[in-house]
C-alpha cells in the first residue's frame, strides 16, 4: 500500500515535471518566434533607409560588432521616424551618421 501510494507520487512528479519542461520549450519557441518577426521588421525598415552599399556596410559592422549594428539600426529607425532621414542613404551619406556616432562614443 505505502508502495503504491510512493509509486504514484513518483509518476505524478515525474509528468509534472513532464509538463513544466513542455511548457518552457514553447515559451522558448514563441520567444524567437517574437525576435524573428522584430529582426524582419527592423531588416524591412532598414532596406527602406539605407541603399545597398551602405546595407553591405552594415552587414560589415554586423559580422564584427552584433550589438553596435543593432544599435545603429535602432538609431537609423528612430531617425527615420522623426523625418531627419528624408531620402534612402547613400553609402557616403552613412559613413558621416557612423563618424558622428564614433565621435560621441569616445
Amino acid at each position: 500500500m505505502a508502495e503504491d501510494i510512493e509509486e504514484l507520487r513518483r509518476r505524478r512528479m515525474q509528468q509534472l515535471l513532464q509538463q513544466q519542461m513542455q511548457q518552457q520549450q514553447q515559451e522558448a519557441l514563441q520567444q524567437q518566434m517574437q525576435e524573428a518577426e522584430v529582426s524582419s521588421q527592423i531588416k524591412f525598415i532598414i532596406n527602406q533607409i539605407l541603399t545597398p552599399e551602405a546595407r553591405e556596410r552594415l552587414a560589415n559592422i554586423r559580422l564584427a560588432r552584433p550589438e553596435y549594428a543593432r544599435q545603429i539600426e535602432i538609431l537609423l529607425i528612430q531617425l527615420k521616424q522623426a523625418g531627419r532621414l528624408p531620402k534612402q542613404l547613400s553609402d557616403v551619406e552613412f559613413k558621416k551618421i557612423l563618424l558622428k556616432i564614433s565621435k560621441g562614443r569616445k
